[in-house]
């Protein structure tokens, strides 16, 4: 049975971080997306989604982008899920030894269709995950976090550093 496990935490506690250097821990078994904040003058202005297979960068949200859709103060550039996040999430191989990181199932990311399509498909998949979610409700995250084959992990400034070696031993278990 494969592994599935949604990290759960506020904004800021460390959920991305875990993500990416789990995926470093993992080396090239990774497949999925991370996003980051674009700050400008120490103002965060945007956010960024970058593949981490092939490290392709695009922002997905932006204060200066019209949309739609608009999340907050932010239009998002669903053309960027498209073409960057769903790719090698639709690819992923568990016969290759793939598992997928998915930072983050969030407003933004969840605007996208297509997205939440693949997300649905992969969750009754063969292959592992790990995505991050934030602990505000979201039809599709709230059904995600109901169900009996998922793992939720809350993530918070006390465990965040220990987590990544923790969860990589787990999936370099045989």
């Amino acid at each position: 049975m494969p592994t599935r496990i949604l990290l759960e935490g506020r904004p800021g506690v460390g959920k991305t971080t875990v993500v990416r250097r789990l995926a470093a821990l993992l080396n090239r078994r990774a497949v999925g997306f991370i996003t980051e904040e674009i700050r400008q003058g120490g103002t965060r202005t945007g956010f960024a989604l970058e593949t981490l297979d092939s490290g392709l960068r695009g922002v997905l949200a932006d204060v200066d982008l019209p949309g739609p859709p608009r999340v907050g103060r932010y239009g998002v550039d669903l053309g960027v899920m498209e073409r960057l996040a769903l790719p090698p999430l639709r690819s992923a191989d568990p016969a290759r030894g793939e598992l997928v990181l998915i930072d983050e199932l969030g407003r933004m990311e969840l605007a996208c269709t297509a997205f939440q399509d693949v997300v649905r498909c992969l969750f009754t998949s063969e292959i592992d995950i790990v995505a991050t979610v934030h602990a505000k409700s979201d039809p599709l995250t709230d059904a995600l976090k109901r169900r009996a084959d998922i793992e939720l992990v809350q993530v918070n400034r006390a465990n965040r550093d220990a987590l990544p070696e923790d969860l990589a031993a787990r999936f370099d278990s045989p």
